[in-house]
């Protein structure tokens, strides 16, 4: 993958913003785990990419400093030279003074063409030096927002897990409201409260059917005594029956 591209990933995952996503995915644990993944995915490639980027970079450094070196030596030589020549010449060798002084020309060839190398690659350098300080602010803020996701989904699943309880403990306490007739305890309430009412109507049954048995006694018994009476007013016995009944109120 082009390093321009990996960029181009870096940025836009930079500058997601992450509350609207979620605020607008149907699934905000499904997105957070996609945005883990791409996150943790952008982040390889972006390491090798810099790590790639680096390399070359510090390939192209040690040329540039070879390049340096070289001309710095050539330098170096053509000053020999030119030395040696002015000490020849003033012997009167002006041919082999003239021999060095070519040497010394040449040597200021070699160092020109060194130092036009060295200074051709310096703006790649420059360039690909500051590519380099971007891709590692950007994967940087990529490990920081990589991070600040796997908060937000430790945070997400400790609502969910918090809200799952909450329902278990809401479901759990409605179950057991002696207030909501539709609860568990309010229809066993209920049903006590049947047989209760039950047992009252058969205790209240029983106490009608023994009432009633006991005014038949009552009835047998004032039916007794008007047999006897009347067995008394046969037998002659009025006086004795009038003697039993009751006397009059006294009136003065």
């Amino acid at each position: 993958m082009a390093k321009q591209s990996i960029f181009g990933r870096i940025s836009t995952l930079m500058k997601a913003n992450i509350n609207a996503l979620l605020d607008s995915a149907e699934d905000p644990q499904k997105m957070l785990d996609q945005l883990v993944r791409d996150y943790t995915n952008s982040i390889a490639d972006a390491e090798s990419a810099i790590a790639e980027t680096i390399g070359n970079l510090r390939l192209l450094e040690r040329d540039h400093q070879e390049d340096v070196q070289a001309a710095a030596e050539w330098g170096n030589k053509a000053l020999a030279a030119s030395r040696k020549a002015d000490e020849l010449r003033q012997v009167g060798n002006t041919t082999d003074a003239d021999k060095f002084d070519n040497l010394a020309k040449i040597a200021l060839q070699r160092q020109i063409s060194e130092e036009n190398e060295a200074r051709a690659v310096e703006p790649t350098i420059a360039s690909q030096t500051e590519v380099v300080a971007k891709l590692k602010d950007g994967l940087n803020g990529m490990k920081q927002k990589l991070e600040q996701l796997k908060s937000k989904r430790s945070e997400l699943l400790a609502r969910a897990k918090t809200a799952e309880a909450q329902n278990k403990v809401h479901d759990a306490v409605k179950s057991i409201n002696v207030l909501d007739p539709t609860s568990e305890l309010g229809r066993f309430e209920e049903k006590v409260r049947r047989q209760e009412a039950l047992a009252a109507g058969k205790q209240e049954l029983a106490a009608s059917s023994l009432d009633a048995q006991f005014e038949s006694l009552e009835d047998v018994g004032e039916l007794t005594e008007v047999e006897a009476r009347l067995a008394a007013l046969k037998s002659g016995g009025t006086s004795q029956a009038a003697i039993n009944a009751p006397s009059a109120p006294y009136t003065p």
